[in-house]
């Protein structure tokens, strides 16, 4: 049941897991979930921005771990489990992560954070009549606060206009 927030779609990797650096950044941690691969990098100092993010947003999974996000990555980041968008098997291109973006969000506002927006995904946000964000972020940086804070920017100008969805 929709909670009346807008939905904010949190991709893992390249945006909670900065795989695109040379090294695991400052205050990163390395964790070896998935044996014979690369390990995944979390900080841990996240978890109070997603924690801020949760009080304004419904926030959901939209990537390629799909349930795995919820059982490796919430505890570490002290979430609850989210909603899982389900995509294509792995490997995938990232323009089909749209279809199921469109079909979960339906007719709701939307932050969408990911580091492989692509032109399918613009030109989806860009048809819709109900509020859309999309948040680009560097793979190699990872999710930064200027990012946070611009989506709560955006959550609160869209309280602010009063509109109910």
């Amino acid at each position: 049941m929709p909670s009346g927030l807008p939905l904010l779609l949190l991709d893992v990797d390249g945006v909670l897991n900065p795989f695109g650096a040379d090294q695991c950044p400052s205050g990163y941690e390395e964790f070896d979930f998935f044996p014979d691969e690369e390990p995944v990098r979390l900080c841990r100092a996240h978890a109070a921005w997603l924690r801020e993010l949760g009080d304004r947003f419904e926030m959901a999974w939209a990537t390629g771990w799909g349930a795995e996000a919820n059982r490796l990555l919430a505890p570490v980041l002290q979430l609850p489990q989210l909603p899982v968008i389900g995509f294509p098997p792995i490997p995938f291109e990232p323009r089909d992560k749209v279809p199921p973006v469109a079909s979960y969000v339906g007719s709701r506002p939307a932050v969408w954070i990911d580091d492989a927006l692509t032109p399918e995904a613009r030109a989806w946000a860009e048809g819709r009549k109900a509020p859309t964000l999309l948040v680009d972020v560097d793979p190699a940086e990872g999710l930064t606060q200027a990012v946070v804070l611009r989506a709560l920017v955006w959550a609160e100008d869209l309280l602010a206009g009063g509109r109910s969805w």
